[in-house]
């Protein structure tokens, strides 16, 4: 029946996975827009009983990927190859991180470079630490480097490492239930496979809309500031309805003249921006603030990175620890697959690296501008930034610009970076779920990837509706806990398959038991060369 539909509709697809994602996408719309309060509420009860008794989890499993993703490239593996032993890398470096950067966590910057360092700035969650005191500063910088630094950028390596290894060094489909071919063979190419991936279909669905939801918050406080368009419900439809057209009208275009270009067009105009305010802000300040907050973030990882409030009961981690990592892996699958997509030839070495460093330096020279400047600014009462963040944290980035000059002018290209982020991150998303919802060797149909970046839009309009920020962290929150189940069992299948890889084995003899026989080599000698590749994918 569903090839028969699939037919009529013109589409390419794996009918199972396709049709079930949209479905479930539809059935969810149809609920919560009726009963919004009551799907808020339900997620909102579901949040609490996460945060209570696995928000250790989430702590735990995090930090433990981030120490398994450098012990990889630090040991013998590191210099194994997403590709052939000959292969090299597609895209010049400059360019790999601007598409990375652009399709991770750039609108997530933007909303809260600002707001949170003010906000832990005027309420620090440590007891014993006085509101706006020096020490107070130190820890708004540390804590907002520890969410948006090497922990962030390790849940979204892990897939994309995962994916390019499995995807260009043993010929794989580019699926999130090809990795664990290794642990479950062939049933990862049936109705199992097809759950794991419909899994990781919705995630990047509510993710990417949770994302969505919060740019256009952000874009219509800034509309407001600059235009007096007002901030409602029928102005954020009308806003997500546009920018879900131009992320179409992108996706349309393909991944190097669509999501490309507009990568490399707002790493421009981010470098403006970020150099604006360095220039007409507290340039030595700024700068003497960004040398000691790398020394401060990296004293306080080893602790803060298993940090869990255990003899402090309070809400704070939920609202923001917890929140990011749950948001952060339900983009997991997407900004993963993406990734592996732009950086095959990459060594795992080179590729760890890259991924978590150069994106977390960029997010010290972010905070370093925009967090210190904010409070120098509220230090210095030229703004009351705090109150009006911890009224509406959206505002933030325009009313922190009211402190210089050229105010309008910055807050300008602040909308004009916020939309194109905005629009990079929904079009990398629709590509990145039709290649969830297909087979390879079929053709990637325009209509299939702009009815996901639509799918999006409705979805980020429905959670806005149905409660506005809470609403997107209560649902982000909920959904955040499967998809960390995924991320520890691809760490686990990976090392599994690179250890056999190092001995000469290809996937399939892990798989039918032939990588590890007593009577073989020992691990320490050296890998021959691997032409095995499996041939598995023509059995989706």
């Amino acid at each position: 029946m569903l090839e028969r539909l699939q037919q009529r509709l013109g589409l390419q697809t794996i009918p199972g996975i396709f049709f079930t994602s949209a479905a479930v996408a539809i059935v969810f719309v149809a609920l919560a827009v009726p009963f919004d309060e009551q799907v808020a509420g339900s997620f909102g009860v579901l949040t609490g009983w996460v945060a209570r008794n696995l928000g250790w989890f989430y702590i735990l499993a995090v930090s433990s990927l981030l120490i398994f993703l450098l012990g990889l490239a630090v040991s013998r593996y590191g210099s194994i190859r997403l590709g052939g032993d000959d292969s090299r890398p597609d895209y010049t470096n400059l360019t790999w991180f601007t598409m990375l950067f652009a399709a991770g966590i750039g609108t997530i910057l933007m909303f809260w470079g600002v707001a949170e360092p003010v906000s832990h700035f005027a309420s620090p969650p440590f007891d014993g630490v006085d509101s706006r005191s020096e020490q107070a500063a130190t820890d708004a910088m540390t804590i907002s480097l520890y969410h948006f630094g090497l922990h962030t950028w390790t849940i979204f390596a892990m897939p994309g490492l995962a994916i390019a290894y499995f995807a260009y060094r043993h010929n794989l489909p580019m699926r999130i239930s090809s990795l664990f071919y290794p642990v479950l063979g062939d049933r990862a190419f049936g109705p199992l496979g097809w759950a794991i991936d419909v899994i990781a279909v919705l995630g990047t669905l509510f993710g990417v809309a949770t994302s969505l939801g919060l740019g256009t918050l952000q874009l219509n406080s800034g509309l407001n500031y600059l235009f007096g368009i007002p901030t409602n419900g029928f102005v954020q439809v009308v806003l997500i309805t546009m920018i879900a057209s131009i992320a179409a009208v992108s996706v349309a275009l393909g991944l190097d003249k669509g999501v490309r270009r507009l990568s490399q067009l707002n790493i421009i105009l981010a470098m403006i921006l970020i150099l604006f305010v360095a220039v007409v802000g507290p340039t030595i300040f700024i700068a003497e603030g960004m040398v000691q907050s790398v020394g401060d973030y990296f004293d306080a990882l080893p602790w803060l990175a298993f940090w869990t409030e255990t003899f402090k009961e309070t809400d704070w981690q939920r609202q923001w620890t917890l929140f990011y990592w749950a948001w952060t892996i339900s983009w997991a699958p997407y900004v993963g697959i993406f990734i592996a997509r732009i950086s095959r030839g990459r060594t795992i070495r080179e590729f760890v690296a890259g991924v978590l460093f150069a994106p977390t330096a960029f997010t010290l020279v972010w905070f370093g501008v925009f967090g210190l400047s904010a409070i120098s600014v509220e230090s210095s009462g030229q703004v009351a930034l705090a109150e009006q963040v911890q009224e509406d944290p959206s505002v933030a980035i325009f009313a922190f610009l009211e402190a210089f000059p050229l105010a309008e002018v910055a807050s300008a290209l602040s909308v004009v970076i916020i939309v194109i982020f905005f629009t990079t991150s929904s079009d990398s998303a629709s590509l990145v779920i039709d290649t969830l919802t297909r087979r390879e060797e079929q053709p990637s149909r325009v209509r299939q990837r702009i009815f996901w970046a639509a799918a999006q839009g409705v979805v980020a309009a429905t959670l806005l509706l149905a409660g506005g920020l809470e609403a997107l962290q209560n649902v982000i929150t909920s959904l955040g806990l499967p998809f960390c189940l995924l991320l520890l069992f691809m760490a686990v299948s990976l090392f599994r398959a690179l250890r056999a890889d190092y001995r000469g084995y290809d996937v399939t003899d892990l798989v039918k038991g032939r990588a590890f026989p007593e009577v073989e080599a020992t691990e320490s000698e050296p890998k021959q060369e691997n032409n095995d590749v499996s041939k598995t994918a023509d059995r989706y």
